[in-house]
């Protein structure tokens, strides 16, 4: 069966799960109303067949409001944070919109019924409730027929630079988007493969191996090779029924949605817009006061607990007070709990790694749990800090950096964060920091409420989890030596050749966010 078809059968499937869902949660709503004499006894409740003029149309306008928000679309990735923000307001919307089509247009019918108002309420919880639930097993359901050969795409990539050899590397690590990788396609050269996987001819080929191989997707990744090339090879693509995607050759420039705007008539395209502006600082300073009140008050016996087990196992301060540079790239004192040795620093700074023998037995602990960080709240109180926001470096490393990272002070437009993008997609300690500079640009530019309360939901969520540690992204993908071994001279040794810190932004090694 061809994959769309399969994905169409997903889609009826999951909606009729969501219909069913619908119905068990109010009727187990209207039980729990009889059960729970909460806010008072209930008087004459009618019985549920009388119920079901309401129960009809709130199906109907839930489904139709989950179809609006796109819930019906089978994505490869799923954020559950996202997911829920979509089944929230659908089913908010859609239980809103069934009370207002049932008191106007079933008055004075035999459907009209006097309701419960807490069973409405009941009925709308269990409703978001039942529906989440009801898609976690959907997809696992999904996952377990991919791993047995349903469903997958089966995927050419054009190119074999950089970009593609990324594109390459995150398929083969990440199964659960349902790719079935067939090959690569480029024109003639000495490679015969890409990490593992042929390379089955030239792009004048792509007809012919569409229709041999059975293809559903293409992928292009040439961005260096230019429009021209790019266009040529989606001619050769649209002889075949395959779905066609483009890696973009200017990502790092147009990181946000892009926007239309107008000069007296004359079209403008937006492409940079910081999304943080007025009355939203004001937003993101009142969500840091409140986080952080909270985090110090309901955290203090753990902390409490830390700063006791730092001083009873090594001589020296509870906290390490260390400057670092933040907003507009002004410095201020961070404050963390203690994790290694008085004299770690004594031979100047050093960055940290895994299993650095600087770390005292009780830091070691505490950095893999992140607990050595929960001081960092005091600096959000103080304002100094933000809950969300990039990760704060040294001056010394910021100065380095600042030669050899493109774009790297604009992260300095926003207060440095506890968490951030980057640290939720795996770019924590040791990692590129190129690549973490993307992450916290994407961040700066599409800021939102909803992001934050997202990001510090997967940060709960992962270090309860101990899920997305360390990932080494471009350094394993491209064999390249960690950036800060080679900070000096801006210099990187790839797999084929030195390449510098800023050629390696241009030529396109670069990272849709998730």
């Amino acid at each position: 069966m061809k994959t769309q078809k399969i994905r169409n059968l997903y889609a009826i499937s999951l909606m009729f799960l969501d219909a069913v869902l619908i119905v068990a949660a109010f009727v187990f709503a209207y039980r729990l109303r009889v059960a729970v004499p909460w806010p008072a006894e209930v008087e004459n409740l009618a019985p549920l067949s009388q119920h079901f003029g309401l129960l009809f149309v709130k199906v109907i306008s839930v489904i139709v409001a989950l179809m609006f928000y796109r819930q019906y679309y089978i994505p490869r990735a799923i954020s559950r944070v996202d997911q829920f923000y979509s089944v929230f307001a659908s089913v908010s919307i859609g239980t809103i919109l069934a009370i207002a089509v049932s008191a106007f247009f079933f008055k004075g019918t035999p459907l009209e019924v006097d309701y419960p108002r807490a069973m409405m309420i009941y009925a709308w919880l269990l409703t978001i409730l039942f529906i989440m639930l009801g898609r976690i097993f959907h997809q696992q359901l999904r996952e377990l027929l991919r791993d047995r050969g349903m469903g997958k795409d089966r995927l050419l990539v054009v190119g074999t630079g950089d970009v593609a050899r990324i594109i390459v590397q995150r398929i083969l690590w990440s199964p659960h988007l349902g790719y079935e990788l067939v090959g690569i396609v480029n024109n003639p050269g000495e490679r015969r493969s890409l990490l593992g996987v042929p390379i089955l001819g030239r792009v004048e080929d792509l007809p012919d191996l569409i229709e041999r191989h059975d293809v559903d997707e293409v992928i292009i990744a040439i961005p260096e090779k230019g429009h021209r090339e790019v266009v040529r090879v989606i001619s050769y693509c649209e002889r075949g029924r395959v779905s066609i995607k483009v890696f973009p050759d200017i990502f790092q420039f147009v990181t946000s949605d892009a926007g239309i705007d107008d000069l007296g008539g004359l079209p403008l395209l937006t492409v940079r817009n910081y999304a943080m502006r007025g009355y939203m600082l004001i937003t993101k300073r009142l969500l840091d006061l409140a986080g952080a009140s909270f985090g110090l008050v309901v955290l203090s016996p753990l902390m409490l607990l830390v700063a006791i087990a730092i001083k009873l196992e090594s001589p020296g301060p509870v906290f390490f007070v260390q400057e670092r540079m933040g907003l507009d790239g002004k410095p201020f004192k961070m404050i963390k709990f203690r994790s290694m040795r008085t004299d770690a620093e004594a031979h100047g700074p050093g960055w940290t790694v895994d299993d650095d023998p600087r770390q005292t037995r009780l830091g070691k602990f505490l950095r893999r749990i992140d607990i050595d960080e929960l001081p960092n709240l005091i600096n959000v109180l103080l304002g100094e800090m933000s809950l969300v926001g990039p990760r704060p470096e040294q001056p010394y490393y910021v100065e380095e950096f600042r030669r050899t990272v493109p774009r790297y002070m604009e992260r300095h437009r926003e207060k440095a964060g506890m968490t951030g993008w980057a640290q939720v997609n795996g770019l924590r300690g040791d990692t590129s920091i190129v690549e973490r500079t993307k992450y916290d640009l994407w961040y700066t530019e599409n800021w939102s409420v909803l992001l934050d309360i997202k990001i510090l939901i997967r940060t709960a969520w992962q270090t309860v989890s101990r899920k997305a540690r360390n990932r080494p992204m471009a350094e394993q993908i491209l064999g390249e030596e960690p950036l800060l071994k080679e900070m000096g001279n801006g210099q990187q040794e790839v797999a084929e050749g030195p390449v510098s810190v800023a050629e390696e932004w241009e030529e396109g090694e670069q990272y849709l966010p998730e």
